[in-house]
C-alpha cells in the first residue's frame, strides 16, 4: 500500500511557482516537496517487539495481512509449499570436507603479516637507595670534586684531609694517604684509565698521582697558585682546574719540570668542572664565571658558551653519540642544558627547578640521571631527548654533591653534605654484549 503524505503549503515569496514550495526529497529528482509530517500504514509496522514487550510471549498469536502477503510471495518464489512452517530452517550442520580437501584460500589474509614488533618494555627502576656508608668529615663544598669509581671496582672518597679506598666487592677499607699541613685538604679526586693511579689535588694548589696499589705517590706537578678544584684524565694527560682560573694540562710520562705542556686560560674565575669526551678529541671546562668552553685536543678554544646564569659544575659526556654533551648550572639557572660541540648549537634543554650538582649518562639506556641541591636534595633520572622524568629518587638531607657510575653501569654512588655515601641501582643491569666469538654478557660489578 502507498505511503499516505498531507502536505501544508509554507508562506513563500514565489506564489507563481507551486514547485519552488513543495520540493522532492527523493534522490535524483529535481523536485523536492516541503512537507511537515509522515503517517506511515501502520499496517506495514512490524508488530513483533511491541508484541513481545506487551505479552512476554515469543510469538504473534495472529499474524499480520501484510505479512500472510509477504509469505505466500517468498513460498512461491522458494517453491515451498503452504503447510511447511519455515521457509528456512538450520536443522543439520554443513557437511564435513573430505579429508584429503586443501583449502586454497587458508592463507590468503594472513599471507603478507611480518613479524609482530615486540612491546616495549618499561623496567623497574628501583627509586631506594641500597646501601649507605657514613662519610664523615665530607667537606661541604659545590666546587670540589671528591668522589669517583675506578674499573676495578674501588671507590676512591677524600674526606677532610684524607683519601680512602672502599673496595665494592668486598668492602674492605683503605687509607690511601692523608695530608701533613695544618688546614690542607683534599679538594678533588680522579682515577686514571688503569685504575691504578689516582691523581689527588690540594687546597695547597698541588697535583699529585698516587699508585694505589703501592699507596705510594709517584708524582706531583706544579703549576697552579690556588687550590685544583678538578681533574680528568686523557690517556697519560692529566689536566686539572684552580680556583686562579688556570687549566694545566700535564704529561705524567715527563718530568716534573716537562710535565706541563699546555696551559689554557678563558675562565675568568675558579674552573669546578672538567671532562675529556670518550674519544680524547675534546676537553669541557666549567666555571664559576657561568662560562663552558670546549677545547680540542690540542688545546685550543673551539666555543665559549655564556648561556648559564650560575656556576658551570656538572659535565657529561654522552656515551652514545661522541659530541653531545651535558652541563648542569647552579643555584640561580637550575637548568641542564645539551649541546653539539662540533657546533656549539644548544640542542635542548630543562629546568630542574634545583642546583645541578652532578651528572652522569647511562649506558645501557637514552637516560641521564641529575643529583640535585636545596629543597629536594634529589635524584632525578630523565628520558632523552624527550627529557621526561622517569623517575625521582631521594634518600639523601642535604644537597647531593657528587656521584660516580659502577664499572658495569649499573648503579651510581652519590656523596651528599650529609656526610653519606648512598648506592642507586638505577641504570639497570648491562644489556647482553655480542662479541665475535659469541653471545657473552658484560662484567657484572658487585655493589658490595
Amino acid at each position: 500500500m502507498a505511503n499516505s503524505f498531507v502536505g501544508v503549503e509554507a508562506p513563500s515569496p514565489f506564489k507563481g511557482s507551486p514547485s519552488r514550495v513543495f520540493k522532492s526529497h527523493t534522490p535524483g529528482q529535481g523536485r523536492k516537496e516541503k512537507l511537515d509530517r509522515f503517517i506511515p500504514n501502520r499496517s506495514n509496522t512490524m508488530d513483533d517487539l511491541p508484541h513481545f514487550e506487551l505479552s512476554g510471549q515469543e510469538n504473534l498469536a495472529e499474524t499480520s495481512p501484510s505479512k500472510q502477503a509477504l509469505n505466500a510471495l517468498l513460498r512461491s518464489a522458494c517453491n515451498v509449499s503452504e503447510d511447511s512452517s519455515r521457509i528456512l530452517a538450520f536443522k543439520h550442520k554443513a557437511p564435513a570436507p573430505p579429508e584429503d580437501h586443501v583449502n586454497q584460500m587458508a592463507g590468503l589474509y594472513n599471507s603478507n603479516l611480518g613479524q609482530c614488533a615486540p612491546r616495549k618494555q618499561y623496567r623497574h627502576i628501583p627509586t631506594t637507595q641500597d646501601r649507605i656508608l657514613d662519610a664523615p668529615d665530607l667537606v661541604d663544598d659545590y666546587y670540589l670534586n671528591l668522589l669517583d669509581w675506578s674499573s676495578n671496582n674501588t671507590i676512591a672518597v677524600a674526606l677532610g684531609a684524607t683519601a680512602y679506598l672502599w673496595n665494592a666487592a668486598d668492602g674492605s677499607i683503605e687509607e690511601l694517604c692523608s695530608l701533613p699541613g695544618e688546614g690542607d685538604y683534599i679538594t678533588s679526586l680522579k682515577w686514571a684509565a688503569d685504575s691504578t693511579h689516582l691523581a689527588v689535588g690540594t687546597s695547597s694548589a698541588r697535583v699529585q698521582v698516587w699508585d694505589a696499589a703501592r699507596c705510594k705517590q709517584v708524582k706531583e706537578l706544579p703549576g697552579h697558585t690556588n687550590r685544583v678544584s678538578s681533574l680528568a684524565w686523557n690517556n697519560a694527560i692529566l689536566s686539572s682546574g684552580g680556583r686562579d682560573s688556570l687549566i694545566c694540562n700535564f704529561d705524567v710520562r715527563l718530568r716534573k719540570a716537562e710535565a706541563c705542556v699546555a696551559t689554557l686560560r678563558s675562565h675568568e674565575q675558579e674552573v669546578c668542572g672538567l671532562a675529556w669526551s670518550p674519544s680524547g678529541c675534546q676537553l669541557a671546562s666549567g666555571g664559576n664565571d657561568n662560562a663552558l668552553c670546549i677545547w680540542s685536543a690540542g688545546f685550543e678554544l673551539q666555543h665559549k658558551i655564556a648561556a648559564h646564569q650560575a656556576a658551570v659544575k656538572a659535565l657529561a659526556w654522552c656515551p652514545f653519540q661522541s659530541n653531545l654533551l651535558a652541563s648542569g648550572g647552579g643555584t640561580a639557572d637550575r637548568c641542564i642544558r645539551f649541546w653539539n660541540t662540533s657546533t656549539g648549537a644548544q640542542l635542548n634543554s630543562i629546568d630542574t627547578g634545583s642546583q645541578v650538582c652532578a651528572l652522569q649518562w647511562s649506558r645501557h639506556e637514552r637516560e641521564i640521571l641529575s643529583s640535585h641541591g636545596y629543597s629536594k636534595n634529589q635524584l632525578c633520572l630523565w628520558r632523552y631527548p624527550t627529557l621526561v622524568k622517569a623517575a625521582e629518587l631521594t634518600g639523601h638531607t642535604a644537597r647531593v654533591l657528587h656521584m660516580a657510575q659502577s664499572p658495569d653501569g649499573s648503579s651510581v654512588v652519590t656523596a651528599g653534605a650529609d656526610e653519606t655515601l648512598r648506592f642507586w641501582k638505577v641504570f639497570g643491569e648491562p644489556a647482553v654484549q655480542r662479541l665475535a666469538g659469541g653471545a657473552l654478557p658484560a662484567r657484572k660489578g658487585q655493589e658490595g
